[in-house]
């Protein structure tokens, strides 16, 4: 089976410093670049995170400061991988939630915007998890029939997220072999951010989904508690969360004139 493209998709996986989104770096990027022909560029890149790799980090990834210590930093390779994902759609494992928030970081603090607007992002895990409920390893063994070897290493678990994919929509006869449709089925929940911070309810209404004001409308809480909104702006969270925080904030509080 061929999947269905009417542009690019990058399949890509990242190896970190940690799992803190704001706060941890990449240290190692792998993406496969599939074509509407179906031809594929490969390519992983190590990085130098300019920070320590903690042990419990390595425990799973099996990168150590001295592997990265000669590589690029994120900022000399910014532009260059910015460029590979132009006009991209983007896949990944649990990365609506993980990779593609850490990524859009990272640009941030080489003062670049990785764009959301007009990309579909396929989330393979909640696909899975919508269908079977496991994880990346037992996923490939139940669509591909096989074991997955040097999980964790970034290239593998990049190349078994495309292959579980294509396994998934030869199982399912009701998985469209459409990127729109798997980016909305992909999508974990009623999300308006990536993170989930703040989701939509059942009226289509934006609210909070976290902390005291969870289960809030986000316009309701900014009316009553301007404050909260300068709080989330300035603290530990996803810059796509406050990028659609300040969005909803100029929509129900357009400047005046």
């Amino acid at each position: 089976m061929k999947l269905n493209l009417t542009k690019p998709i990058i399949f890509f996986d990242l190896e970190t410093t940690g799992t803190n989104i704001t706060r941890d770096r990449i240290v190692e990027l792998s993406y496969i670049k599939v074509m509407p022909d179906g031809k594929e560029e490969c390519r992983s890149r190590r990085i130098n995170p300019e920070m320590p790799i903690p042990a419990e980090a390595t425990a799973v990834h099996h990168i150590t400061d001295e592997d990265v210590r000669d590589c690029p930093t994120f900022r000399q390779v910014s532009k260059a991988l910015l460029s590979i994902f132009e006009g991209c759609d983007v896949a990944g494992y649990n990365s609506n939630k993980f990779d593609v928030p850490l990524l859009m970081e990272e640009f941030a603090r080489c003062g670049l915007n990785f764009e959301i607007k007009g990309r579909r992002f396929i989330d393979v895990q909640n696909i899975f998890h919508k269908m079977e409920q496991r994880t990346l390893v037992a996923a490939y063994k139940f669509y591909c029939g096989g074991d997955l070897e040097n999980a964790h290493s970034a290239m593998a678990d990049t190349r078994a997220t495309y292959e579980v994919l294509m396994g998934q929509l030869e199982r399912y006869d009701n998985l469209q072999n459409d990127v729109e449709y798997l980016a909305e089925f992909s999508r974990s929940g009623r999300n308006v951010d990536l993170a989930g911070r703040i989701i939509l309810n059942d009226k289509d209404v934006p609210i909070f989904n976290f902390g005291k004001h969870k289960g809030r409308p986000v316009e309701d809480v900014l009316r009553r508690e301007p404050s909260f909104y300068d709080w989330m702006m300035q603290g530990d969270f996803a810059k796509n969360t406050k990028d659609m925080l300040r969005q909803l904030k100029f929509k129900y509080f357009p400047p005046k004139r």
